[in-house]
């Protein structure tokens, strides 16, 4: 303790945000294991703002954001240990590697969520199949979310509408039909958010 004492403003704020990351980034790491392994958990909807390129990349995810406060504290915290009479250094440093680490995640999960293996989805069964939301799905079939579901021996991304309200990112949900290129799902849990009135 007295060590922490001991510690700078800027360096106890670092250090601070590192470890606070770093234990949220391992707890998503061991739900998400026991998700793939036919566990049932879920993660709250911490934070729900995620950006879908043209690609298909989401980037402010919750684990790409819990990556950059992770990375980016303990870049600073060192940064800022190493240059204590320098502020803005050490403020750029974790930012800088923060964002190496929150694209470096984005992109890890597209290319997780592509690995497939040979054969062909059979998509009558995947009715019924429980999934998580990668990308929060609209109201009322607006647009199109993303989800990922592991069946038939496959990890799989596929994209998603529902019939009620909007439903955030990270919630387990139910695909009730799978129609052309996508799923028809709902919350398991019932925590979609309410549906607006029409013409809203």
């Amino acid at each position: 303790m007295e060590w922490f004492n001991n510690l700078s403003p800027a360096e106890k704020t670092y250090f601070i945000i590192a470890v606070v990351a770093s234990a949220f980034l391992v707890i998503q790491i061991v739900i998400m294991l026991f998700s793939l392994g036919g566990g049932d958990f879920d993660v709250d909807d911490v934070f729900d703002g995620d950006v879908d390129t043209d690609g298909g990349l989401s980037i402010f995810t919750v684990k790409s954001m819990t990556a950059f406060f992770a990375l980016g504290g303990w870049c600073g915290f060192v940064s800022q240990t190493f240059m204590k009479d320098n502020v803005w250094a050490p403020i750029l440093i974790a930012v800088a590697t923060g964002a190496a680490a929150l694209f470096g995640v984005a992109f890890a999960m597209r290319g997780i969520a592509k690995l497939q293996c040979s054969g062909n989805v059979v998509k009558g069964k995947l009715v019924g199949s429980s999934a998580t939301v990668y990308v929060s799905i609209p109201e009322r079939r607006s647009g199109r979310g993303k989800i990922t579901v592991t069946a038939q021996g496959r990890y799989m991304e596929i994209d998603a509408v529902t019939d009620g309200g909007r439903i955030p990112v990270d919630t387990v949900v139910e695909i009730c039909e799978y129609s052309d290129d996508f799923a028809v799902v709902r919350p398991k849990n019932g925590t979609e958010e309410p549906v607006p009135p029409a013409g809203e």
